[in-house]
């Protein structure tokens, strides 16, 4: 007797699929399904280790609908140039229409441990676009600070004990860096605005050459907030100017998401997270949140946002 094997269809056709492993309420996963919407089934995807990859492609499983490669957490970027090129070879040999590449990664290997290797796809002027989901730390394996961490912030690698502030350092800004690199389309967002990040993967990926965008994702266990709070969380980062919505095309600022009136102060942000509980409870906790809205001032005033 036989048996005819079982057909498995795929129960979504969806770009990215239900059924992964990410917490409730993650905001990384909410941005990511955006993008992979707006970017469309003709692309290949690099993405380096971390939150995205380890919730979304547990051997033998992928949420993922379309090709999609992980190697390791600092050469997402080096592996989009290596498909880049392969693509670019074999359509000399064999004209069609080439996929667009895309490097995805966290600030983790965004900010850190990809540093150099992004810098390098950049100055080769290669056609890819690079996504950074920024949820501020190395959420994924402890929370621990990276180069996006705010000052203040607590982490599990800042300096503990009653009378520290959390993180001493300032964030590094990676917009100004790829800007440095001439990049022809750069722009941040936040999951609190899914519409705003479809607009500007679309423009991404209609610009020729390499491309930034940058999306802060509230983390539920790393920042200590409420699964239901992420998006709202994403919004208020936006609207009180910590977090500014804003692109840049052919390297000139072009615009940004303008801010409500009155804004929202920064201590209405930070007072929703644990990582900052501990500045409410000291005088230098109410100084380094006095030096927090004077970074959210500073930006309101540089992108003019209201």
């Amino acid at each position: 007797m036989t048996t005819n094997p079982v057909q498995v269809k795929p129960k979504s056709k969806q770009l990215l699929s239900p059924g992964h492993r990410a917490c409730a309420g993650c905001a990384q996963l909410i941005a990511a399904r955006t993008v992979a919407e707006a970017l469309g089934p003709n692309v290949i995807i690099a993405n380096a280790t971390g939150c995205l990859e380890v919730t979304t492609t547990p051997y033998p499983e992928s949420a993922w609908g379309m090709p999609w490669i992980h190697s390791l957490f600092e050469n997402a970027a080096s592996i989009a140039s290596g498909v880049q090129a392969a693509l670019i070879y074999k359509n000399k040999i064999q004209s069609s229409v080439m996929p667009k590449v895309v490097a995805q990664g966290g600030d983790g290997s965004t900010f850190d441990i990809g540093f150099g290797n992004i810098s390098g796809m950049w100055e080769r002027g290669e056609d890819i676009l690079y996504i950074c989901y920024d949820n501020e730390a190395y959420a994924n394996t402890g929370v621990q600070a990276s180069g996006a961490t705010p000052p203040g912030a607590n982490t599990t690698t800042s300096p503990s004990g009653r009378q520290s502030i959390g993180s001493d350092l300032r964030k590094k800004d990676m917009i100004a860096v790829a800007l440095a690199h001439g990049l022809k389309y750069v722009a941040q967002t936040t999951a609190g605005f899914p519409l705003d990040i479809t607009a500007k993967v679309k423009k991404a990926i209609a610009t020729p050459g390499p491309s930034y965008i940058q999306i802060m994702v509230p983390c539920v266990p790393g920042w200590g907030i409420e699964p239901a709070d992420s998006i709202r969380l994403g919004k208020l980062g936006a609207q009180t100017g910590l977090y500014p919505v804003i692109e840049y095309i052919d390297g000139r600022f072009s615009g940004s998401m303008k801010i409500p009136k009155p804004t929202p102060r920064v201590e209405e942000y930070l007072k929703a997270q644990k990582r900052f509980a501990h500045l409410f409870k000291s005088e230098e906790g109410k100084k380094q949140i006095e030096f927090l809205q004077m970074i959210a001032d500073e930006n309101i005033r540089k992108y003019n946002l209201n």
